[in-house]
């Protein structure tokens, strides 16, 4: 399978991931939510989507697989992502406010995406 396919269908899936992430966040922080909880709802819901989908689409082969191993895999990076996606938005928002933590989301889960890619090709979806 192509680094370029694989980058490619990452992309879009993160994409529908961050969307996903970004408006449940920003949801439940408008109606009241602390943004540090909002931020790790938010992580869940694109957390749960993005791992099937990848799993199926973007590094499916014979190589790969999507079960308990590749779970608990994917468990342990998305824990570790969220804690430091968790620690950014939330300086952010004790420094400059919540709006400029909703505008910041995005370029801090498009640095995480990076490393999660990565860590998605080579490790994670491995039998």
């Amino acid at each position: 399978m192509s680094l370029k396919r694989q980058g490619r269908h990452y992309l879009l899936i993160g994409m529908i991931q961050w969307l996903l992430d970004w408006g449940v966040m920003v949801a439940l922080s408008h109606f009241g939510m602390p943004v540090r909880q909002a931020n790790v709802a938010g992580r869940v819901c694109g957390a749960l989507l993005g791992f099937w989908l990848n799993g199926r689409i973007t590094f499916a082969g014979d190589d790969t697989a999507v079960g308990r191993t590749q779970f608990l895999r994917f468990l342990g990076m998305w824990l570790s992502m969220t804690l430091l996606s968790t620690l950014a938005i939330g300086a952010i928002d004790d420094y400059l406010g919540l709006k400029w933590a909703w505008l910041a989301k995005p370029g801090v889960e498009l640095v995480l995406g990076g490393l999660g890619f990565l860590l998605s090709r080579y490790w994670i979806y491995r039998r």
